[in-house]
């Protein structure tokens, strides 16, 4: 080869994905052998990280509850991707931000963003209940990747600006298929934008499976033809997943371009409460999945290695359920809407159409056919 051959070679080789699926565990929580490069993360993040995840899918249930009991309009459940979702949210500096999606609510809990806050778009009475600058936290975005131009488009300006801002942006599998994720990959890569873009392949785009989204190799490969660091990752794996996500922001943050990372997962629940989830997929494959809980892994790990106790089990068991119950008080709280609201926000000198759609729906509540 020649030398120009070979430095491309080189660099082609740079971006490419492991052939599997970055992994450190096995499922029932023993040491696998990995020639895996990263570093592994400490046993104190991983303590961390044990109690966010039970955290987070303790307020996952409660979520799920509340649908039952009317006060959410619908909830998507994340179980099952604990993992990701935690990892993603515990790499980050105080200084960088999320751009989540609509499934992403656990890993908002774990950055800190006020649990009752967060329901509310869910509840219906606000567009977003919690303030994104308080937690640098975008508002969790529903229409597919959408939320990946959000995120390019501010990690560039940040970068611009001079500021050491790292943009981490959710999507799904499905989001892959979206026009909008390729347009932002490749902006992202051509202006080198501190962004991370993290796929939680979980299988299906509600019920479309993956089969039917994409022939690649992996997800993680279609950043290869953008010239974006790309990785693949056992997204059930907590400490594969956290040693991945160190390494991305790092990556990223040493100003060498933005990364995708493809993290294999399942939806252990239906796409939300509304969904019916039988119709697509088979309960022996859900039964697989549960064998490779996250949770539960982590859980192995860590009473394997003495670093878990019944009793210190117990005190975040005892936590969690203390957070899930405070949840469940302030959802059960009226929460006073302004139908206003719906007009005040929209832009900052109002159209000629929205001050009509606002003096329609003043005269109705006036005559009292709305209340």
């Amino acid at each position: 080869m020649t030398t120009v051959e070979t430095n491309a070679a080189a660099s082609y080789q740079r971006f490419m994905p492991a052939d599997h699926p970055v992994q450190y565990l096995a499922p029932d929580g023993t040491d696998v052998e990995s020639a895996a490069r990263y570093a592994r993360t400490s046993d104190d993040r991983l303590l961390e990280m044990y109690r966010s995840m039970v955290h987070g899918r303790r307020f996952d249930q409660q979520a799920t509850a509340l649908t039952k009991q009317g006060r959410l309009a619908v909830y998507p459940s994340a179980r099952g991707q604990e993992a990701c979702q935690i990892a993603a949210a515990l790499c980050l500096g105080p200084q960088d931000w999320m751009f989540p999606t609509y499934r992403d609510s656990m890993a908002l809990a774990a950055r800190g963003v006020n649990q009752v806050e967060l329901l509310g778009m869910l509840a219906g009475y606000w567009h977003c209940g919690y303030d994104p600058k308080q937690y640098h936290v975008a508002p969790q975005c529903t229409p597919l990747a959408t939320q990946l131009l959000h995120a390019t488009g501010f990690a560039y300006a940040e970068a611009k600006q001079g500021r050491d801002t790292v943009a981490l942006a959710f999507c799904g599998d499905g989001a892959t298929s979206e026009g909008d994720f390729h347009e932002a990959l490749n902006f992202a890569a051509v202006f080198r934008a501190p962004v991370i873009f993290l796929v939680q392949n979980n299988g299906f785009a509600i019920s479309v499976p993956l089969a039917r989204q994409s022939a690649a190799p992996s997800l993680a490969h279609k950043g290869v033809g953008y010239g974006i660091g790309s990785e693949q990752v056992d997204g059930n794996d907590p400490i594969a997943m956290m040693s991945v996500m160190d390494e991305a922001v790092n990556y990223v943050r040493a100003e060498r371009g933005p990364v995708i990372v493809e993290a294999h997962t399942y939806r252990m629940d239906a796409h939300t409460n509304a969904d019916d989830a039988t119709r697509y997929r088979k309960a022996d494959e859900v039964e697989g999945w549960l064998a490779r809980d996250p949770l539960s892994r982590l859980d192995a790990y860590l009473g394997g290695a003495g670093l878990l106790t019944d009793e210190l089990r117990t005190e975040i068991t005892v936590s969690a359920d203390a957070d899930a119950a405070e949840l469940r008080a302030g959802m059960n709280v009226e929460q006073s809407v302004d139908p206003e609201d719906l007009f005040r926000f929209v832009y900052s000198t109002p159209t000629p159409a929205l001050l009509d759609q606002r003096e329609q729906i003043a005269a109705e509540i006036a005559a009292g056919e709305l209340s």
